[in-house]
């Protein structure tokens, strides 16, 4: 559990990653959701909601340690000019950040923020987005090839196998708790969460051969923020 919650977030002390630490990649993605949800209520009853949204975006970004974001910074870098697969991943192991990068973060915080602005307090609904999210990364990291011959962060996990059933029942978990915040908008909006990480690991594939962790930070990021822009439409 501390060796995931170290890899997903800045807690847990500095730990070097083990394949046993994908089994708990949803419980750590659960409790952010909680906890970022408890604080929503918390801002809300405080602030009005563009400024409890506002502090729900940061505090996310703080409890993630900006890890995802920065991966989404990269691969938009890498993945989306016309480069050749080598030079893709010189972008994206590079520390700079480009203006597909820039563009790429910016458009996903302002749909994160503006679709929390228009949502009542939902703890359940953050708990749904980031278990599946967090699932569906440890899903990935075993069953897509890792791009990078040379290893690097995620390849730790390389010979890992967390059962299909744990994956399944933690899916099975994020839609029920979704769902006890709405219907059909919880659910639907986890499955589409679902959805775009897929895509974002998809398109990767097609261009680089597999994933990095720079590409599994922007799935969960795209994902979750999807999972957002749907529960916020007109149910």
């Amino acid at each position: 559990m501390r060796e995931a919650l170290s890899f997903l977030t800045p807690l847990g002390g500095a730990r070097v990653p083990t394949p046993a630490a994908l089994r708990w990649f949803p419980a750590v993605g659960l409790a952010l959701g909680l906890a970022l949800g408890g604080l929503w209520w918390v801002a809300a009853q405080l602030w009005p909601p563009a400024v409890a949204a506002a502090v729900v975006v940061v505090a996310d970004l703080a409890l993630t340690g900006m890890l995802h974001f920065d991966g989404l910074a990269d691969a938009a870098d890498g993945l989306l000019p016309h480069l050749s697969r080598e030079r893709r991943l010189q972008v994206m192991a590079g520390p700079e950040v480009g203006a597909f990068g820039v563009v790429a973060a910016g458009a996903t915080l302002l749909v994160r923020f503006a679709a929390l602005a228009v949502l009542p307090p939902a703890p359940l609904l953050l708990a749904g987005l980031w278990c599946a999210s967090r699932t569906a990364m440890a899903g990935t990291v075993e069953r897509v090839p890792y791009a990078r011959g040379e290893g690097g962060l995620v390849s730790a996990f390389s010979g890992s196998r967390v059962p299909a059933a744990l994956l399944a029942g933690a899916g099975v978990a994020a839609l029920g708790i979704a769902s006890a915040w709405e219907l059909p908008a919880g659910p639907v909006a986890v499955a589409v969460a679902v959805a775009g990480f897929v895509a974002v690991v998809a398109f990767a594939r097609q261009r680089i051969g597999g994933f990095t962790g720079d590409v599994i930070g922007a799935a969960g990021v795209v994902g979750e923020t999807l999972g957002l822009l749907t529960a916020a439409a007109r149910w």
